[in-house]
């Protein structure tokens, strides 16, 4: 195997997330196997967040400071106020700086593969030369959340450039091919650790794992536990994560009259001993790309009840054989799908099974095969 370069760049690469933890997880991975690696943060997290204890790769943060949130001016003379220029001519010599420090980097290596972890990284690496180096761009989600947002320009923008666009799915990587981005390949992300012993699945805990924000719409995960524990009583929903929106959903926890029955139980550590307390994960998100949490659960061997949101859920779950996909906002379907699961130990056993064997391919050194393999195709 050829020994590289490798420098993986995002815009954030330390706050909690999945795809910080997919970086994370790739360099230590590509670390161990001898590759040279620098996982390089363009702005530092205002909350940093550790993922490896012991890293093998080096980490780099451009800027000096998170970025700032500018507050809109009320005003035109607010917008040309003194005080708001030179805020916006000291940011502007910061992006200079950081940009300078990594062509710096990247000039003090021969050779190397730029691996860009977002559309809005390479939006910020198109003022920096780096023309002896190859890139990759990946996207962690959807082709459908592109689509909603500025990232579908910024990918057919920046991306075609590149050596090769690497997606979640065969489904998005198709939807970008059709967009003119001929070199659109899939790698899939990895399990980010060793999944060990399956879960038991004997706990009556239903799991959901994520930031309580929004997009996750929990909410919906209440209304439908609600809903399928006035037949199956004696289970229990535990959310995995910090966010925002705790307060408010306790509060509607308590309006279900489910208060008791609901835990929130933050940010842990060790999640692989998290899954396994579960026995049913449920996902009742508003979009998502290829959720790790559906890869990680099913490692474990927890079935899974997800929306049917894009071909990466639909990869993750085989419908009938590893867990329940249900129409996305049907929250009545979804109750269902959870009490059929509550209520059938042999139906959780034989899902979970099979679960386990289906997202088998995800673990670590697989994936790094694959991307060993992408390496050597570059090459040629």
């Amino acid at each position: 195997m050829t020994s590289r370069n490798l420098f993986l760049v995002g815009i954030d690469v330390d706050s909690m997330g999945g795809s910080q933890r997919v970086l994370h997880t790739l360099a230590q991975g590509f670390a161990e196997r001898g590759h040279r690696v620098e996982l390089i943060g363009i702005r530092p997290s205002p909350e940093p967040h550790v993922y490896t204890a012991d890293p093998a790769y080096a980490h780099t943060v451009l800027h000096r400071s998170p970025a700032a949130l500018p507050r809109p001016a009320t005003s035109f003379a607010e917008r040309l106020s003194p005080a708001r220029t030179r805020a916006a001519r000291a940011g502007r010599r910061e992006r200079d700086l950081a940009r300078g420090r990594l062509a710096a980097r990247f000039a003090q290596v021969p050779d190397g593969l730029v691996i860009i972890g977002s559309p809005w990284a390479a939006d910020w690496l198109d003022a920096v030369e780096w023309p002896h180096l190859k890139g990759i761009g990946q996207y962690h989600e959807s082709f459908l959340q592109a689509c909603a947002s500025e990232n579908l320009q910024l990918i057919l923008r920046h991306y075609p450039a590149l050596e090769k666009s690497v997606f979640l799915s065969e489904p998005d990587a198709a939807e970008f091919r059709r967009r003119r981005l001929p070199n659109a390949t899939v790698l899939p992300n990895p399990l980010p650790f060793d999944p060990g012993p399956p879960a038991p699945l004997d706990t009556r805990r239903i799991g959901a794992v994520g930031r309580l924000e929004e997009v996750k719409r929990l909410d919906r995960l209440l209304d439908a536990f609600a809903a399928a524990g006035t037949a199956e009583p004696g289970w229990e929903l535990h959310c995995f994560g910090d966010g925002p929106l705790e307060p408010e959903l306790r509060a509607r926890a308590g309006r279900l009259g489910i208060g008791d029955q609901v835990r929130f139980r933050g940010s842990v550590r060790d999640m692989a001993a998290a899954y396994r307390e579960l026995s049913v994960l449920a996902l009742t998100s508003e979009r998502e790309g290829r959720p790790m949490a559906l890869a990680e659960a099913s490692a474990v061997g927890v079935p899974c009840v997800s929306f049917d949101l894009s071909g990466g859920v639909r990869e993750l779950i085989a419908h009938g054989r590893t867990g329940t996909l249900v129409p996305p906002g049907d929250t009545t379907a979804f109750a269902e799908a959870l009490r059929q699961l509550m209520a059938d130990a042999p139906l959780r056993s034989r899902y979970g099974r099979a679960a386990r064997s289906h997202v088998a391919p995800l673990r670590l050194g697989e994936v790094l095969e694959r991307w060993e393999a992408l390496f050597a195709e570059i090459d040629r």
